[in-house]
This record gives C-alpha cells, sequence and structure tokens, in this order.
C-alpha cells in the first residue's frame, strides 16, 4: 500500500472530521436536530476512515501501531471515537460525542504535525514484545476512559452553571442530569485506573527485563505514577469520603490536565520512552 494512498485517506478523514465538529458546534449553538444527525453519521464515516487506516497501516508495518508518537496520537484519536459514539447510543446524552471529539480532533491535528517514525531503528525493533504492546494499548485505553470522563465533568460544570443562574433554555434540557453526568464520569475512571496500574505494572515488568539503564526515577514513570495517584484519589474521594458536586468535577479536570503533560511532556523527557520521541 503506497504511503500516497495512506496520505490521502489521512487527509479524507481530517476533512470529513472537522464538518462533523463543525455541525456538532452548529447543534450546540441552536439546538439544530438535523445538524447533529448529519454530524453523528459523517463521524461514524470518521470512524470507519480511520479503522481503514489502522488496518492499511498494520498490514504495511506489519505491528499493531502503538509503538511511536505517530501512531499513539492516532490510536487514542480512534479510541475517543469509538467510546464516544458507544456511549452516546447507550446512555443518550447530548453533547458528549461533541465536547469528545473537539479534544479528539485536537489530537488528531497534533498527530497530522508528529514525525511519522515509520521506520524505527533497530533498538526499538529488537525491544518490541508483546507485554510491551499489551503495556502501551492498556495504558492508551486508559487513558481514553480518562478523556470521557474528563468530558462528563466539563459538561457537569456547564449544567451545574445553568442551574445555578436559572437558565431554563432548550440547552438545559439536552444536558443530562447532574447525577447521571457524575455517576458516568466517576464509572469511566473505575475503569480506568485499574487498566493504568496494570499497564503500569506490565510496563515496568517489560523495563526490568529489556532495559539495562532502567531507573525509577524517569520522568515517564513517575508522571504515570502521578496520573494514577491523582485518580486514585478521586476514587476515594468520591468512594471513601462521599465528596461529590463541582469539588470533585474540579479535580477531575485537573487530574486530566496531568495525563496531558505525562503523555506530551514526560514521554519527551523519559530515557528510555524513545518510540515517543
Amino acid at each position: 500500500m503506497s504511503d500516497v494512498f495512506l496520505t490521502r485517506l489521512h487527509e479524507l478523514t481530517i476533512v470529513v472530521y472537522a464538518a462533523s465538529v463543525l455541525l456538532y458546534f452548529v447543534d450546540f449553538l441552536i439546538s439544530n436536530r438535523k445538524a447533529n444527525q448529519i454530524a453523528f453519521w459523517l463521524l461514524a464515516f470518521v470512524w470507519l476512515l480511520q479503522t481503514l487506516f489502522l488496518i492499511l497501516y498494520m498490514i504495511e508495518t506489519g505491528r499493531f501501531p502503538v509503538l511511536t508518537l505517530f501512531e499513539g496520537l492516532y490510536f487514542y484519536a480512534w479510541i475517543l471515537v469509538t467510546l464516544s459514539l458507544i456511549i452516546n447510543r447507550l446512555l443518550k446524552v447530548d453533547f458528549i460525542v461533541f465536547f469528545a471529539n473537539v479534544l479528539g480532533f485536537i489530537i488528531m491535528a497534533i498527530h497530522t504535525f508528529a514525525p511519522a517514525q515509520s521506520d524505527m531503528n533497530v533498538i526499538g525493533d529488537q525491544l518490541i514484545s508483546e507485554l510491551l504492546l499489551i503495556h502501551i494499548v492498556m495504558a492508551i485505553l486508559s487513558y481514553g476512559a480518562f478523556s470521557l470522563s474528563f468530558v462528563f465533568s466539563l459538561l457537569y460544570l456547564l449544567q451545574y452553571e445553568l442551574l445555578k443562574r436559572k437558565k431554563w433554555g432548550k440547552l438545559l434540557w439536552r444536558i443530562a442530569d447532574l447525577s447521571k453526568l457524575e455517576k458516568t464520569s466517576y464509572i469511566l475512571n473505575m475503569i480506568g485506573v485499574p487498566l493504568l496500574l496494570l499497564s503500569l505494572i506490565l510496563g515496568l515488568q517489560w523495563a526490568w527485563i529489556k532495559i539495562p539503564s532502567f531507573h525509577w526515577f524517569d520522568a515517564k514513570v513517575l508522571g504515570s505514577f502521578i496520573v494514577f495517584a491523582v485518580f486514585s484519589i478521586y476514587l476515594y474521594l468520591r468512594a471513601g469520603r462521599g465528596i461529590a458536586g463541582k469539588s470533585l468535577a474540579l479535580w477531575n479536570i485537573g487530574s486530566f490536565l496531568v495525563v496531558l503533560i505525562n503523555f506530551f511532556l514526560f514521554g519527551q523527557l523519559s530515557s528510555f520512552h524513545f518510540w515517543y520521541k
């Protein structure tokens, strides 16, 4: 499969994705159901294009595409689209797809300008193993869960402010009630935290076996444990202390910012996470 075809496929995905997000924005502003429906089917088409790109890329490279920043970002964006479509169909929460895919489109845009790194160096090829693959996939899945939890917290704060200011418009009625938004955010974090823990255990085991220069004070290792800690604190505050409401939503949003810092900054500072460089 030629690189030109994959490039054109990626460009088409970006264009359709942009149109979908734009129509969701129109629906958000003026409550246009027709725009919402068209945007949903465009997003479903984006998912098909992304899936096709991943399949063709796997055929071309002969491996699951998550071992570079270029690949990881694309898989992360695919996870966001997949989860948002599933949650939209299961929970019928308006605007969750819009907010989730604003984030997803930003990730896709960053992916577009990331170094391709399709030809990994010899050392990288030697270090690839099933343990590493499972570690990375589980980490990205946990980040996907945290991302959608973040979106639900944003919707919670938006609904909270609308209620506080007594803005009884269409926007208020189309967003789910506060308890549903908070519960869904909590459930997503309950999924994300154990996934991240398992990913850390597998990643540390792989690094201990494969990397002679491995040390515990690596930026990426510390950053990942910080992410695990802040979301574990969230679960403790919600389940152990019974804290809920605006303060918990703000904690969740702050925790997701830690995820972004860990993903984009600490990966660059790491001494052995070379596939993100």
